[in-house]
């Protein structure tokens, strides 16, 4: 009865969302707290929310910060190089744009954080879009599949998680996975390049000079900029403004006033500080952001006016960000503290034919795909895989290759309800999360296949 319950708690949610019946805070909080009801210990439910909101709190305060630290870096120009190459590249032509988001957020990737890809990604490409008026969905499909191949690196998380669960080396799952991953990401950037085709016969390729508008109607996704008046989406030829000659379409404010040229070393050095004590772990990830974002704002802006203001410009991106990811730990309260997510686990590990044995591999493989979307990493590396690898050990395959085979779900992972980032992702680019499932899934998991086609190819999984 649990296992029904629980797969018809998760349907209901995606159904109503992708509906637009209800916004993703109301479905992610009054949803959860009807099946426990339905479960009948609707007496537990703040328990398991208050658990819930515990396990998060963390995720929470780190994301706030996150938001505020590398939000105050794109204000102050440090990602500004980035993106007027990627800009270079795209000029105004749709395929390129598309096809640039995915690079984007490939390389801001290799940080490991999903949180700050999105931010800077969409702080980079949204101008782009919304003067072109292209698909807002596909920016954020793209993101979220180049990010989820990307979020395989050792430190970015589930690999460490199927490490740590299966007690191996993180190098040795990653490192024999890389040929594959490389098919998945290219994979992606193929399907950048499709869905820019589309994107360029829709709308054909314009001049920059006929998305040129005046700069003081230019936006700064998440840097608090004020917002350009209706109808940016259009062509500013009616402006009055005349474009200088042989200047780049630019998608971030070169003149901005919170642009920091004499601390651009001071900022990319504390960054990389950052990132470095984040891959080493010298100290809880919230407490490195909470310490950056003070740092970055004291260093950048010393006076009071100047500090409150970068704040208030990036409060409605941390309270929609927040307020998702704490709606979340009631779902994911109540699907772990009934049980739910444990007989649903069980339920599938158990149906897995017995003739299918000594390919646990692949079983984990494709499990790991729908397992990781309806389930957080947490739950799935430390509560499923070590079963999935007994199962296979059994039948004489190897933790390694069960190890391998775990990571493949991330790209569709990446766009679960259960991850906070893309609450980032969907909220800057100004895009419901309805729209973004329903565009997403079909794409993430058919690149979630390809990368375990490419690693039975390879013999690696």
């Amino acid at each position: 009865m649990l296992t029904i319950l629980g797969f018809a708690m998760i349907a209901t949610f995606l159904v109503l969302i992708m509906l637009k019946k209800m916004s993703p805070i109301a479905a992610l909080v009054l949803i959860p707290a009807l099946f426990c009801v339905f479960v009948g210990k609707g007496a537990r439910l703040g328990d398991y929310v208050i658990d819930g909101v515990t396990g998060l709190a963390p995720t929470a305060a780190m994301l706030m910060f996150a938001i505020v630290y590398f939000g105050v870096m794109i204000d102050v120009g440090l990602f500004d190089p980035i993106v007027r190459g990627i800009l270079r590249f795209c000029k105004a032509d749709p395929l390129r744009i598309v096809v640039g988001t995915a690079l984007l957020a490939a390389i801001v990737s290799l940080d490991g954080d999903g949180s700050t890809t999105f931010m800077i990604t969409v702080s980079a490409m949204y101008p782009l879009y919304k003067r072109l008026k292209m698909s807002l969905v596909v920016m954020t499909g793209v993101a979220a599949m180049a990010n989820g191949v990307m979020n395989t690196l050792p430190w970015g998380g589930p690999t460490a998680r199927a490490a740590t669960a299966l007690k191996v080396d993180a190098s040795d799952i990653f490192v024999p996975m890389i040929p594959a991953l490389a098919v998945g990401l290219l994979f992606v950037l193929v399907l950048a390049y499709v869905l820019g085709r589309r994107e360029r016969g829709r709308l054909g390729v314009l001049t920059p000079d006929e998305v040129f508008v005046e700069e003081k109607e230019t936006v700064l996704v998440g840097a608090g900029s004020a917002k350009s008046p209706a109808g940016t989406g259009g062509s500013g030829s009616g402006t009055g403004a005349e474009r200088p000659e042989g200047e780049d379409f630019q998608g971030l404010d070169p003149d901005r006033p919170t642009l920091r040229p004499r601390l651009y070393w001071f900022n990319a050095l504390l960054t990389v500080a950052l990132l470095t004590a984040m891959i080493m772990e010298w100290l809880p990830i919230p407490v490195l952001f909470l310490l950056g974002a003070a740092l970055a704002l004291t260093a950048n802006f010393p006076h009071m006016p100047d500090q409150r203001a970068r704040i208030a410009a990036h409060a409605e991106n941390v309270l929609n960000v927040s307020g998702m990811v704490f709606a979340a730990a009631v779902f994911t309260g109540v699907l772990q503290g009934t049980g739910m997510v444990d007989h649903m686990a069980k339920w599938l590990v158990d149906n897995v034919p017995d003739g299918l044995g000594p390919h646990m591999a692949l079983v984990t493989g494709v499990l790991s795909i729908p397992l990781t979307y309806f389930m957080s990493n947490d739950g799935f590396y430390f509560g499923i895989l070590p079963v999935l690898a007994g199962a296979g050990h059994a039948h004489g395959v190897s933790t390694l290759e069960i190890a391998r085979a775990s990571i493949i779900g991330q790209p569709l992972h990446m766009s679960s309800p259960l991850v906070p980032a893309v609450y980032v992702l969907v909220g800057m680019a100004k895009v419901e999360f309805g729209d973004h499932t329903r565009f997403v899934v079909k794409w993430a998991a058919l690149t979630s296949l390809v990368v375990l086609g490419a690693g039975i190819l390879f013999g690696i999984v």
